[in-house]
């Protein structure tokens, strides 16, 4: 096990996805179904786990063949699975996702409501959470009680035991009662963390300019920020520092699936910032640290599923050498 200084506690939602065995058709015209274990904050755990990290995750699944399923794919994953609760009068999270001939996602959610938005601040392993160096979220917890109370306790207890606070919004549309308040909830934490990655889609949606200009995106920077990130798919990653910023490429690949490319990249990244916190401060190391995670995420939107793909250092290297 990792030094407890190098622990990624992530928190959130951990789910199953339901894929169309076919790519390119709308849910509805899907023949069948394959069942895939996600959720970005596990996603994100078993990223760091994979690459030789130590990792946990806090979350509630339901008491049910899904819900064992998901918290035996953390601990078979190396993943500490210290901060998972059950709940027997919930079911684990749905969500039914296709790919369309775009190679967009469209997400078809059953949550009503399911274990994961039923976390209470009871429910939370205070002492794992305590050992965090990087505790990490999205947003998708904030969007009801009593998950929302239980996610900003966890952020407190935390930051008072000096983690890093380390936020992907995550947007899912679809999931909240309407775009403004997603906003205003996805917002509503945003002065508190230290590294905030953000894709494309929500540098648009939260700033309501569809630009990737640096003028657009300070509008997202908050002085107490360590780094803020921006995703750009295949074309690679804008930085944010306290005193600089950039830019670093991704590597070309044969794109199959991107789901969990983004989770692969954040874990990559935590792991990277763990093992050096100085990179936060230091424009050569955390270029170095981006590289690492532009590749972690490339490799992942090479195979079918987040999970199954996710890379292990070695492959990650030897994708890095060969550029």
């Amino acid at each position: 096990m990792a030094d407890r200084r190098e622990l990624v506690v992530s928190f959130g939602e951990m789910l199953i996805d339901f894929v169309p065995t076919e790519a390119g058709v709308s849910l509805a015209e899907a023949p069948a179904f394959v069942k895939a274990p996600g959720g970005a904050p596990a996603n994100v755990a078993i990223a760091v786990s994979r690459l030789g990290g130590a990792a946990a995750f806090v979350g509630k699944l339901g008491e049910d063949e899904f819900g064992r399923m998901l918290a035996r794919i953390l601990r078979d994953n190396g993943v500490d699975d210290g901060g998972v609760v059950f709940d027997a009068g919930a079911r684990t999270a749905l969500a039914f996702v296709t790919l369309r001939a775009d190679g967009e996602r469209e997400f078809m959610f059953y949550r009503n409501p399911s274990a994961d938005m039923l976390l209470a601040e009871e429910d939370l392993n205070v002492e794992l959470i305590k050992r965090a160096a990087v505790f990490h979220y999205g947003s998708i917890s904030l969007i009801t009680d009593p998950c929302r109370t239980a996610h900003l306790r966890a952020m407190e207890i935390a930051k008072e035991a000096g983690a890093l606070l380390s936020y992907d919004p995550n947007l899912r549309e679809a999931l909240w009662p309407s775009p403004d308040k997603a906003r205003t909830q996805i917002m509503s934490i945003w002065d508190q963390a230290d590294i905030v990655k953000v894709s494309e889609v929500e540098l648009e949606f939260l700033t309501g300019i569809n630009s990737l200009e640096d003028d657009v995106v300070m509008r997202l920077w908050r002085p107490t920020m360590k780094l803020l990130l921006v995703t750009l798919g295949d074309q690679g990653c804008k930085y944010y520092a306290r005193d600089f910023r950039g830019a670093v490429p991704s590597y070309k690949v044969q794109q199959v699936d991107t789901t969990g490319a983004g989770d692969a990249f954040v874990g990559a990244l935590l792991r990277k910032i763990v093992q050096d916190p100085s990179s936060l401060q230091d424009q050569k190391k955390l270029e170095e640290a981006i590289k690492f995670a532009n590749a972690c995420g490339a490799i992942t939107a090479t195979k079918k599923g987040a999970i199954p793909s996710l890379p292990t250092e070695t492959e990650v290297l030897q994708l890095i050498e060969r550029a």
